[in-house]
Protein backbone atom coordinates (compact mmCIF):
# COMPACT_ATOMS: atom_id res chain seq x y z
CA UNK A 1 0.00 0.00 0.00
CA UNK A 2 1.00 3.86 -0.62
CA UNK A 3 2.17 5.66 1.63
CA UNK A 4 0.35 9.27 2.24
CA UNK A 5 0.83 11.83 4.65
CA UNK A 6 -2.84 12.80 4.96
CA UNK A 7 -5.48 11.85 7.72
CA UNK A 8 -7.85 9.69 5.01
CA UNK A 9 -8.20 6.11 5.72
CA UNK A 10 -7.07 3.61 3.10
CA UNK A 11 -10.66 2.25 2.66
CA UNK A 12 -10.16 -1.31 1.13
CA UNK A 13 -13.91 -2.31 2.27
CA UNK A 14 -12.48 -3.79 5.45
CA UNK A 15 -12.72 -2.28 9.42
CA UNK A 16 -9.68 0.01 10.36
CA UNK A 17 -8.92 1.49 13.44
CA UNK A 18 -7.05 5.02 12.99
CA UNK A 19 -4.43 4.93 15.51
CA UNK A 20 -2.02 7.72 16.78
CA UNK A 21 1.35 7.40 18.33
CA UNK A 22 3.25 9.90 19.68
CA UNK A 23 6.12 11.70 16.72
CA UNK A 24 9.20 12.62 18.90
CA UNK A 25 10.67 11.88 21.65
CA UNK A 26 8.24 8.95 23.01
CA UNK A 27 8.12 7.71 19.29
CA UNK A 28 10.98 4.97 19.94
CA UNK A 29 10.17 3.95 23.23
CA UNK A 30 6.51 3.67 21.89
CA UNK A 31 6.87 1.65 19.26
CA UNK A 32 9.15 -0.88 21.12
CA UNK A 33 6.35 -1.49 23.60
CA UNK A 34 4.11 -2.09 20.72
CA UNK A 35 6.51 -4.63 18.97
CA UNK A 36 6.85 -5.96 22.24
CA UNK A 37 3.09 -6.12 22.32
CA UNK A 38 2.79 -8.47 19.20
CA UNK A 39 2.62 -4.98 16.46
CA UNK A 40 5.47 -4.17 14.11
CA UNK A 41 5.68 -0.57 13.21
CA UNK A 42 8.23 0.18 10.77
CA UNK A 43 8.51 4.09 9.65
CA UNK A 44 9.42 5.98 7.21
CA UNK A 45 11.59 9.65 7.99
CA UNK A 46 9.26 10.54 5.03
CA UNK A 47 6.12 9.91 5.96
CA UNK A 48 4.02 10.47 9.02
CA UNK A 49 1.85 6.57 8.06
CA UNK A 50 4.12 3.83 9.13
CA UNK A 51 3.94 0.29 8.17
CA UNK A 52 2.60 -2.32 10.89
CA UNK A 53 1.98 -5.91 10.58
CA UNK A 54 -2.19 -5.39 11.11
CA UNK A 55 -3.89 -4.89 8.38
CA UNK A 56 -6.93 -3.61 10.69
CA UNK A 57 -4.80 -0.95 11.85
CA UNK A 58 -3.51 2.58 10.68
CA UNK A 59 -0.70 3.76 12.61
CA UNK A 60 -0.66 7.91 12.48
CA UNK A 61 2.64 9.57 14.00
CA UNK A 62 1.35 12.95 15.56
CA UNK A 63 2.92 14.88 18.18
CA UNK A 64 1.85 14.02 21.69
CA UNK A 65 0.44 17.63 22.33
CA UNK A 66 -2.06 17.15 19.37
CA UNK A 67 -3.15 13.36 19.70
CA UNK A 68 -6.19 14.23 22.20
CA UNK A 69 -7.28 16.99 19.97
CA UNK A 70 -7.17 14.38 17.02
CA UNK A 71 -8.92 11.87 19.28
CA UNK A 72 -11.80 14.17 20.71
CA UNK A 73 -12.64 15.14 16.86
CA UNK A 74 -12.50 11.76 15.40
CA UNK A 75 -10.00 12.25 13.17
CA UNK A 76 -8.35 9.46 15.29
CA UNK A 77 -10.04 6.46 16.95
CA UNK A 78 -8.06 6.38 19.55
CA UNK A 79 -4.36 7.28 20.30
CA UNK A 80 -1.54 7.22 22.97
CA UNK A 81 -0.54 10.64 24.60
CA UNK A 82 0.80 11.52 27.64
CA UNK A 83 -2.54 12.67 30.51
CA UNK A 84 -0.65 16.54 30.41
CA UNK A 85 -1.37 17.16 26.90
CA UNK A 86 -5.57 15.61 27.62
CA UNK A 87 -5.46 18.11 30.51
CA UNK A 88 -3.79 21.04 29.23
CA UNK A 89 -6.15 20.53 25.63
CA UNK A 90 -9.03 19.81 27.89
CA UNK A 91 -9.75 17.40 25.19
CA UNK A 92 -13.08 15.34 26.07
CA UNK A 93 -12.24 11.66 25.17
CA UNK A 94 -12.51 8.11 26.91
CA UNK A 95 -9.47 6.82 28.96
CA UNK A 96 -8.92 3.05 27.91
CA UNK A 97 -6.26 2.66 30.26
CA UNK A 98 -3.13 4.03 31.89
CA UNK A 99 0.43 2.41 30.81
CA UNK A 100 3.48 3.19 32.39
CA UNK A 101 6.40 4.15 30.10
CA UNK A 102 8.72 6.73 29.61
CA UNK A 103 11.77 8.16 27.03
CA UNK A 104 14.42 7.69 29.97
CA UNK A 105 13.34 5.85 32.74
CA UNK A 106 10.40 4.15 34.50
CA UNK A 107 9.43 6.96 36.26
CA UNK A 108 6.51 8.94 35.58
CA UNK A 109 7.20 12.44 33.78
CA UNK A 110 6.69 15.95 36.16
CA UNK A 111 5.61 19.35 35.35
CA UNK A 112 7.59 21.09 37.69
CA UNK A 113 7.26 24.46 39.09
CA UNK A 114 11.02 26.31 38.98
CA UNK A 115 13.41 28.88 39.68
CA UNK A 116 16.87 29.73 39.41
CA UNK A 117 19.09 28.36 42.65
CA UNK A 118 19.63 31.92 43.50
CA UNK A 119 16.19 33.01 43.35
CA UNK A 120 14.47 34.52 46.41
CA UNK A 121 11.33 32.87 45.49
CA UNK A 122 10.65 30.20 47.74
CA UNK A 123 6.71 28.88 47.36
CA UNK A 124 4.37 30.00 44.72
CA UNK A 125 2.57 32.43 46.72
CA UNK A 126 6.18 34.52 45.96
CA UNK A 127 5.10 34.46 42.32
CA UNK A 128 2.41 37.12 42.31
CA UNK A 129 2.36 39.62 39.42
CA UNK A 130 5.24 37.93 38.19
CA UNK A 131 6.05 36.13 34.66
CA UNK A 132 6.38 32.36 33.76
CA UNK A 133 7.13 30.33 30.92
CA UNK A 134 5.85 27.52 30.01
CA UNK A 135 4.78 24.92 27.18
CA UNK A 136 1.45 23.83 29.43
CA UNK A 137 -0.53 27.47 29.60
CA UNK A 138 -3.89 26.47 30.65
CA UNK A 139 -2.18 23.48 32.91
CA UNK A 140 -0.06 26.62 34.44
CA UNK A 141 -2.81 29.12 34.63
CA UNK A 142 -5.36 26.29 36.53
CA UNK A 143 -2.87 25.88 39.05
CA UNK A 144 -2.02 29.27 39.94
CA UNK A 145 -6.05 29.82 40.14
CA UNK A 146 -5.88 26.96 42.74
CA UNK A 147 -3.60 28.48 44.85
CA UNK A 148 -5.44 32.49 44.29
CA UNK A 149 -2.24 33.69 42.79
CA UNK A 150 -2.02 36.20 39.69
CA UNK A 151 0.38 35.83 37.57
CA UNK A 152 1.31 36.42 33.43
CA UNK A 153 2.04 33.16 31.96
CA UNK A 154 3.29 33.12 28.83
CA UNK A 155 3.77 30.18 26.94
CA UNK A 156 7.67 29.14 25.52
CA UNK A 157 8.35 27.91 22.02
CA UNK A 158 11.39 25.76 23.43
CA UNK A 159 14.74 26.54 25.90
CA UNK A 160 12.44 27.14 28.69
CA UNK A 161 15.30 26.27 31.25
CA UNK A 162 17.23 29.19 29.84
CA UNK A 163 14.63 31.84 30.12
CA UNK A 164 14.51 31.55 33.88
CA UNK A 165 17.76 32.98 34.48
CA UNK A 166 16.76 36.22 32.52
CA UNK A 167 13.96 37.04 30.56
CA UNK A 168 11.10 35.59 33.15
CA UNK A 169 10.79 35.09 36.99
CA UNK A 170 9.99 31.14 36.91
CA UNK A 171 9.46 27.83 34.36
CA UNK A 172 6.86 24.82 34.38
CA UNK A 173 8.97 22.40 33.12
CA UNK A 174 8.70 18.99 32.45
CA UNK A 175 11.34 16.61 33.88
CA UNK A 176 11.71 13.34 35.01
CA UNK A 177 15.13 12.40 36.84
CA UNK A 178 15.68 16.49 36.94
CA UNK A 179 18.95 16.19 36.27
CA UNK A 180 18.62 18.70 33.40
CA UNK A 181 17.22 20.85 35.68
CA UNK A 182 20.38 20.14 38.09
CA UNK A 183 22.63 21.08 35.46
CA UNK A 184 21.01 24.54 34.79
CA UNK A 185 20.83 25.81 38.21
CA UNK A 186 17.03 25.29 38.38
CA UNK A 187 16.03 24.39 41.75
CA UNK A 188 11.92 22.77 41.97
CA UNK A 189 9.27 24.97 44.45
CA UNK A 190 6.11 22.36 43.10
CA UNK A 191 5.28 19.42 41.06
CA UNK A 192 1.71 21.22 38.95
CA UNK A 193 1.21 17.47 37.80
CA UNK A 194 2.43 13.69 37.42
CA UNK A 195 1.33 12.72 33.92
CA UNK A 196 1.71 8.72 32.61
CA UNK A 197 0.79 7.85 28.85
CA UNK A 198 -2.72 6.88 28.36
CA UNK A 199 -4.30 4.82 25.49
CA UNK A 200 -7.44 7.20 25.16
CA UNK A 201 -10.40 6.74 22.60
CA UNK A 202 -13.38 9.21 20.69
CA UNK A 203 -16.73 8.44 22.39
CA UNK A 204 -18.15 7.96 19.43
CA UNK A 205 -15.36 5.34 18.39
CA UNK A 206 -15.69 3.60 21.56
CA UNK A 207 -19.03 2.87 21.36
CA UNK A 208 -18.02 1.10 18.21
CA UNK A 209 -18.24 -2.51 18.84
CA UNK A 210 -15.96 -3.36 16.40
CA UNK A 211 -13.16 -0.46 17.07
CA UNK A 212 -13.89 -1.30 21.02
CA UNK A 213 -12.72 -4.66 21.12
CA UNK A 214 -9.68 -3.81 18.57
CA UNK A 215 -8.96 -0.86 21.36
CA UNK A 216 -9.39 -3.62 24.49
CA UNK A 217 -7.60 -5.97 22.21
CA UNK A 218 -4.47 -3.21 21.83
CA UNK A 219 -4.82 -2.38 25.50
CA UNK A 220 -4.80 -6.26 26.89
CA UNK A 221 -1.67 -7.16 24.84
CA UNK A 222 -0.05 -3.79 25.47
CA UNK A 223 -0.14 -4.10 29.14
CA UNK A 224 1.00 -7.42 29.06
CA UNK A 225 4.00 -6.38 27.66
CA UNK A 226 4.61 -4.07 30.05
CA UNK A 227 3.63 -5.98 32.91
CA UNK A 228 6.53 -8.65 31.38
CA UNK A 229 9.25 -6.16 31.15
CA UNK A 230 9.86 -6.37 35.29
CA UNK A 231 9.57 -10.26 35.47
CA UNK A 232 11.24 -13.72 34.30
CA UNK A 233 10.52 -17.07 34.25
CA UNK A 234 12.01 -19.30 35.94
CA UNK A 235 11.78 -23.43 35.76
CA UNK A 236 13.93 -26.54 37.36
CA UNK A 237 13.70 -30.08 38.72
CA UNK A 238 13.03 -31.04 42.30
CA UNK A 239 13.40 -34.42 43.39
CA UNK A 240 10.24 -35.32 45.20
CA UNK A 241 11.42 -35.88 48.83
CA UNK A 242 12.46 -31.70 48.69
CA UNK A 243 9.09 -30.55 46.13
CA UNK A 244 7.12 -29.31 49.75
CA UNK A 245 10.20 -27.95 51.95
CA UNK A 246 11.54 -26.17 48.60
CA UNK A 247 7.57 -24.59 47.59
CA UNK A 248 7.13 -23.60 51.55
CA UNK A 249 10.11 -22.08 52.19
CA UNK A 250 9.96 -19.67 49.52
CA UNK A 251 7.54 -16.89 48.80
CA UNK A 252 8.41 -16.59 45.73
CA UNK A 253 6.61 -19.65 44.40
CA UNK A 254 3.55 -19.89 46.03
CA UNK A 255 1.40 -20.50 42.51
CA UNK A 256 3.74 -22.47 40.66
CA UNK A 257 2.96 -25.19 37.56
CA UNK A 258 4.07 -28.58 39.12
CA UNK A 259 4.35 -31.60 36.60
CA UNK A 260 5.77 -35.52 37.18
CA UNK A 261 8.38 -36.25 34.75
CA UNK A 262 8.87 -39.28 33.57
CA UNK A 263 11.80 -40.39 35.71
CA UNK A 264 9.66 -41.88 39.07
CA UNK A 265 9.77 -39.43 41.77
CA UNK A 266 11.19 -36.36 40.15
CA UNK A 267 8.81 -33.02 39.66
CA UNK A 268 9.42 -29.69 37.26
CA UNK A 269 7.94 -26.54 38.66
CA UNK A 270 7.69 -23.54 36.13
CA UNK A 271 6.98 -19.88 37.70
CA UNK A 272 6.93 -16.36 36.83
CA UNK A 273 9.07 -14.30 39.59
CA UNK A 274 10.23 -10.57 39.98
CA UNK A 275 13.05 -10.06 37.92
CA UNK A 276 14.79 -8.39 40.75
CA UNK A 277 14.59 -11.12 42.94
CA UNK A 278 16.47 -13.41 40.99
CA UNK A 279 19.88 -13.18 42.08
CA UNK A 280 19.40 -14.18 45.28
CA UNK A 281 16.38 -16.46 44.73
CA UNK A 282 18.73 -19.20 42.73
CA UNK A 283 21.38 -19.82 44.86
CA UNK A 284 18.05 -20.98 47.49
CA UNK A 285 16.62 -22.97 45.42
CA UNK A 286 20.01 -24.61 44.79
CA UNK A 287 19.96 -24.83 48.92
CA UNK A 288 16.28 -26.93 48.46
CA UNK A 289 17.40 -29.51 46.23
CA UNK A 290 16.63 -27.80 42.92
CA UNK A 291 18.22 -28.91 39.44
CA UNK A 292 18.52 -27.96 35.99
CA UNK A 293 17.23 -24.18 36.99
CA UNK A 294 16.39 -22.56 33.79
CA UNK A 295 15.62 -18.67 33.85
CA UNK A 296 14.09 -17.28 31.11
CA UNK A 297 12.60 -13.82 29.72
CA UNK A 298 9.18 -13.12 28.83
CA UNK A 299 6.74 -11.27 25.91
CA UNK A 300 3.96 -11.10 28.16
CA UNK A 301 2.43 -11.37 31.18
CA UNK A 302 -1.52 -11.64 31.28
CA UNK A 303 -3.28 -11.89 33.66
Amino acid sequence: MEESNGFMSADNGKNKLRFGLPKGSLQEATIEKMAKAGFTIRVNDRSYIPYVDDEELEIRLIRAQEISRYVEHGYLDCGITGLDWIMENGSKVYEVGEFIFSKATSRPARWVLCVPEESPIKSVKDLEGKRIATEVVNLTKKYLKKHNVKAEVEFSWGATEVKAHELVDAIVELTETGSSLKANNLRIIDTILVSTPRLIANIESWKDEWKRKKIETIALLLRGALEAESKVGIKMNVAEENLQSLISSLPALRNPTISQLSQKGWFAIDTVIDEKIVRDLIPKLKEFGAEGIIEYPLNKVVY
